[in-house]
Parts: C-alpha cells; sequence; structure tokens
C-alpha cells in the first residue's frame, strides 16, 4: 500500500475500515491530468524561483509527463489502495525519479493542491456543458424555423388559453438555454482564481511566484486570500446551482415531450430511436429519455443541497468534510452531461404533426381574447367585453358550437356591438399574426426571435 503523505506525525496508520472511509482515490482519481498539470506548473515555478533546480524541475517534468501518457494510454492503472490521486502521483513520480520528486510539494500543500485541481477539472467540464447548450439551443431555433407557421394551442395551468406557434414555444426554451449558457459562463469566470501557493491556509515562506503559476495554468489571477483559496468552495455551489437549473429546464422540456407525444395530444412522435417499449403491451412507445431526465433532475437538485449542507457550519480553513464536494459537483456534472448529449438528437429526430396542433388549436375557445379585444377595438369597455364573452361562450359551450361556427345572431345575443368581420378577427392565423408586440408569437416577432438567437449563439463558433 503506498504511504500517506502526513504519516511522520503519527505513531501508527489507519486501521482498514478507517482508511479505506478516509480515502477518496475512487471519487478524485478522474483529475490524474489536471493534478499532473498543476505539478508541472508548480515545478516550472519552484525552477524559475530559485527553489529547485534546473535539473531537478527537468528529471520532474519529464516523470510526470511519463506519468500523465502512462494513465491516459492505459499503461498505468490509478492504484484503489492510494488515499488520493495527489498521493498516487507523487508517489509514482518519486519511485520514478528518487530524490527530485521529493521536492516536488515545496511551497505548497495538499490544501490547495486539490482546490487548484478541482477548478481546473470544472472550467473544462463547464466548457463541454456549454458546448452542449449551445448545440441544443442552434436545434431549438432550427427546429422553430421549419415550424413557424405551426399554430398550436398554448396553456396555463395545463388548460388551452390562447393560440400561439410551435415556433414560440420552441422559442421559449431557447431562452432558457441562453441563461443557462451565461450563467455557466459567469460561474466559470468567477471560478478562475488559481488558489495554488495558498499552502495549507496562510501562504508559504519561500519566494515563490504566484502570478506565474496562475498564468501557466490558464487563470486570470491567483486567488486573493490565502485562507479563502484553500477553504472555497463557492464555486462548486455556484456551478451545481447552474446545472440544476440546466436540469430544471431539460426537465420541463421533457415534461412537454411526454405530454405532446402521448395519444391524447399527438403533437409529436418520438424516433424509435429514443422510445423504448412494452415487455407485456406491444403497442407501446414509451419517452423514456425524456423521462429520465425528468427523474434525474431530483438527483442534480439534491447534490446542491449536500454542497449547501456540507458548507454551512465549517470554521475556516480547510476542513475534511470538504472531501464530499467531488462526488457531488462530478455527479451532477455527469449527469447533466449525459441529458444534454441525448436532448438534441431526440428534437432533431421527432416527427411534429402540425395537424393535430392545429385541431386541438381549433378547441376549447383558445380565441376568447381576440373576441374581447374586437370589443374593445369597437369602444366596448374591456370588462364589459370580457363579461360579454365569457357569457357568450358559456352559451356556446351549451350549444355544442364555436366561435368560429356560432352564428351573428348568437354574437349579438350577448353584445350588439359584434358584426360579421368579427370571423376573421378570431381566426386562428389573425389571431397569431395581431399578436405582433415585441417577443410576441405572430410570425414577424417569430422570425426576429430566430435571428437574435442565432445571432447570441454566434459567438460561440
Amino acid at each position: 500500500m503506498d504511504s500517506k503523505l502526513w504519516e511522520g506525525r503519527l505513531h501508527s496508520g489507519l486501521s482498514g475500515a478507517a482508511s479505506d472511509y478516509n480515502s477518496s482515490i475512487r471519487v478524485d482519481s478522474r483529475m490524474y491530468r489536471e493534478d499532473i498539470l498543476g505539478s508541472l506548473a508548480h515545478a516550472q515555478m519552484l525552477c524559475e524561483t530559485g527553489i529547485i533546480s534546473s535539473e531537478d524541475n527537468a528529471a520532474i517534468q519529464g516523470g510526470l509527463s511519463a506519468i500523465l501518457d502512462d494513465i491516459t494510454s492505459g499503461r498505468l492503472a490509478v492504484s484503489p489502495e492510494a488515499e488520493d490521486i495527489h498521493t498516487f502521483i507523487e508517489a509514482e513520480l518519486t519511485r520514478r525519479i528518487g530524490d527530485p520528486g521529493k521536492k516536488l510539494h515545496t511551497a505548497r500543500s495538499r490544501n490547495d493542491q486539490v482546490a487548484t485541481d478541482v477548478r481546473l477539472y470544472l472550467r473544462g467540464q463547464s466548457e463541454s456543458i456549454i458546448s452542449l447548450l449551445v448545440k441544443l439551443a442552434r436545434v431549438l431555433t432550427d427546429k422553430a424555423e421549419q415550424y413557424s407557421d405551426a399554430i398550436m394551442p398554448g396553456y396555463t395551468h395545463l388548460q388551452r388559453a390562447q393560440p400561439v406557434s410551435f415556433a414560440q414555444q420552441l422559442l421559449a426554451y431557447a431562452q432558457m438555454f441562453l441563461r443557462d449558457i451565461g450563467r455557466t459562463n459567469d460561474a466559470k469566470a468567477r471560478m478562475n482564481r488559481c488558489p495554488l501557493g495558498a499552502g495549507a491556509l496562510a501562504g508559504t515562506s519561500f519566494p515563490i511566484d504566484r502570478e506565474l503559476t496562475s498564468r501557466l495554468l490558464g487563470f486570470d489571477a491567483p486567488a486573493a486570500n490565502s485562507i479563502d483559496a484553500v477553504s472555497d468552495r463557492d464555486f462548486c455551489v455556484e456551478m451545481a446551482c447552474a446545472l440544476s437549473l440546466i436540469m430544471t429546464h431539460l426537465s420541463r422540456l421533457s415534461e412537454e415531450l411526454i405530454l405532446w407525444s402521448s395519444w391524447e395530444f399527438r403533437f409529436i412522435e418520438l424516433a424509435d430511436e429514443y422510445s423504448t417499449g412494452s415487455s407485456i403491451m406491444p403497442q407501446k412507445k414509451n419517452p423514456d429519455l425524456a423521462e429520465l431526465t425528468r427523474g434525474k433532475t431530483g438527483r442534480v437538485n439534491g447534490n446542491l443541497i449536500s454542497l449547501l449542507t456540507m458548507l454551512k457550519g465549517l470554521p475556516l480553513a480547510y476542513n475534511k468534510d470538504m472531501q464530499e464536494d467531488k462526488e457531488a459537483i462530478f455527479d451532477s456534472f455527469d449527469t447533466v452531461l449525459a441529458a444534454l448529449t441525448v436532448c438534441a438528437p431526440i428534437l432533431e429526430t421527432m416527427a411534429v404533426n402540425t395537424g393535430s396542433m392545429r385541431r386541438a388549436a381549433t378547441q376549447g375557445f383558445i380565441n376568447a381574447t381576440d373576441a374581447a379585444d374586437y370589443l374593445a377595438a369597437k369602444g366596448v369597455p374591456f370588462r364589459d367585453a370580457y363579461k360579454a364573452v365569457g357569457s357568450l361562450v358559456k352559451y356556446l359551450i351549451s350549444e355544442g358550437k364555436t366561435l368560429e361556427s356560432a352564428e351573428l345572431s348568437d354574437y349579438k345575443r350577448f353584445c350588439p356591438a359584434f358584426e360579421s368581420d368579427v370571423y376573421g378577427f378570431v381566426s386562428l392565423d389573425a389571431c397569431l399574426k395581431r399578436r405582433n408586440s415585441l417577443g410576441g408569437t405572430s410570425p414577424e416577432q417569430v422570425a426576429l426571435q430566430i435571428n437574435a438567437v442565432r445571432a447570441e449563439l454566434a459567438k460561440y463558433e
């Protein structure tokens, strides 16, 4: 078993069960690349400030690069017996190059080392999240343009409310994911401060150059306070919050896909490649992937609560509780990346039934507001117009009629201001076209929204 970096003070090692409980190698081994990159930069800084010799630095650089190649290629397996990835790599380096490897940890602690590794890892994962969000927003926008003329009922309280275009509905989700991109970028920017050089909590007596280390690792600047540098996990919480919102948006979209693909709606049909069947009911075509996304949102939200709860009572600076940060945030990233990976192709491949959408829009009196607006435009006070149309709708329901099929006499029964031009006013296409206020559902406004989303996404090309 690899020795522990902290064994000098203690008379005996941990018991087997305690060692297993204390170990984080199962979780943090995925950060081997980031740990090695951080060590390469740290060694280079130690050399340039004269703390170690150029010969020792050359040995460290060569040894770490070889270890990175060997782990990446599979020639070297990370030992599950190691306490953590930092211990494993330092022990392997020392085994390969001898005494120069023992100098690597000069002027640093595992506290600032792990804080750096996590930031580097999450920075890379954030870039993958942003890339997938951009792809998803593009798919939504392309689909919106393809179906910009499709009319469907818009819903409030899951009741048919007003006519909207299918494009407008999809673009609402595009706006959500644009905000998610912005939030992830913001969190990534605040995270991009380098903790290396903070030591255990108080800095170091060696003449290090933290600015150099920060530049070598692509950080914007060193973390400003050594205690905060090792005890800060705000960046994990902020990322977890951004990821929870992404999953919440994906879950809302998934719920719509589940509803729309049901026989009760029949607005869409999901491709066979993204559906499953039933083991007993041969007619079934289930939206399992969308349901999984809806379900997995709970675990991502739970990870956010875990991180907040872990941190809420911790005194400064580092505490072992903080080892729990990685499992929570890594799982959130893994889950969101998996969900985003399948969401775009689900949308790309789904069939859209515009006929079913339009038939649904002709029912439920979703043009009733337009009938009230018609009267208001004729000078009838809106509240009076609202009451008249409400009474008209109640009557038409009892007669089995719609606003389109009602006689003019039916209209005039409740308000004499109605004239024959009301039929053109309450037609679905006219209802849609008139909603031309900024951000509205008219074809003109939808086209503007599509162009605006594409302009925003162009920043990521």
